[in-house]
């Protein structure tokens, strides 16, 4: 089994820099790197205004592409630092960190892709724990929790759902096609398209009903609709109260998983060793605390 004194020094300090917010360091670069997300993003936004565009166009494609050098040498430099790259570029992180510099590659070869770019704003979601704001780590880490655990539920429950609308949907082509609704319960792809916005009781208006056998129907599928939003609801809500609080926000750096306990040896998700027994800064005195321990 392979432990974190396995890295370089230099491998080492470059993880605990990119990956760590424990010492001043570590804090530095992920502010900087939140204030490079939210310029980024906004760029994004002003250059999709046709005034400001047609003004500052090279100055937005200058900011864009200096932007996505920084986020790919961060991105290359996470993949080098830590010891499993594959679970890192598979992670949610990974994903969203490669999602965040495609785009403007991507513009090179069709126009306008660079626009993706605003999912970069989804990065803004380690504010919690660069700033170490637990409660809202909590918050975020136990629904998180609980829409996994109860995504087979879920994943049944949309099943009937779409088997449910299909039905739904036929029917009413069946009562409406040749009615006073024939042009808009025109085929049943249509009527099905109208059973969708129906049951999740959006109702655009756009396609209704005229007969009233398909008004009756109708209401019957509004109704539904109220009981259909509230399965899911119960089925999360029930993972919420089972879910159980994760203490802190060490990243492992073997898979990249967070929410250990305050005394973990070992990452419960890999069961690789933890950085638990390498010095960590102080923010507020700058000494490690292996140096606080020889002092005292």
């Amino acid at each position: 089994m392979s432990t974190p004194r396995d890295f370089s020094p230099l491998r080492e300090n470059i993880y605990r820099v990119i990956f760590e917010a424990d010492t001043r360091k570590g804090k530095a670069f992920d502010v900087w790197l939140l204030f490079m997300i939210v310029a980024s993003v906004l760029t994004v936004f002003l250059e999709s205004v046709p005034s400001l565009n047609a003004r500052y166009e090279n100055v937005f494609k200058i900011l864009e592409w200096i932007f996505t050098i920084f986020f790919t040498i961060e991105y290359i430099l996470r993949i080098y630092s830590v010891l499993k790259p594959i679970k890192y570029v598979t992670s949610f992180y990974g994903v969203i960190d490669l999602l965040s510099i495609l785009p403007t590659y991507l513009s090179l070869l069709i126009e306008g892709s660079q626009v993706g770019s605003v999912i970069r704003i989804l990065r803004l979601l380690r504010v919690f724990r660069i700033f170490k704001l637990n409660s809202f780590m909590y918050q975020g880490a136990m629904i998180s929790s609980a829409l996994m655990r109860s995504r087979r539920k879920i994943t049944v429950f949309l099943y009937f759902v779409f088997l449910l609308v299909i039905i739904i949907g036929s029917f009413m082509y069946l009562i409406e096609h040749n009615g006073p609704s024939a042009d808009e319960f025109d085929s049943i792809p249509r009527s099905i398209y109208w059973a969708i916005v129906t049951i999740t009781t959006v109702g655009y208006g756009d396609i209704s009903p005229s007969t009233n056998f398909g008004q009756f129907i109708a209401a019957l599928v509004m109704v539904m609709g109220y009981a259909i939003i509230a399965v899911p609801t119960g089925i999360v809500s029930s993972e919420l109260i089972s879910y159980e609080k994760k203490n802190n926000t060490q990243v492992c750096p073997h898979c990249t998983k967070e929410g250990h306990d305050d005394d973990a040896t070992y990452c419960k998700h890999c069961g690789e060793f933890l950085f638990n027994d390498i010095r960590v800064e102080d923010a507020g005195s700058g000494k490690s605390s292996d140096e606080e321990a020889s002092l005292g």
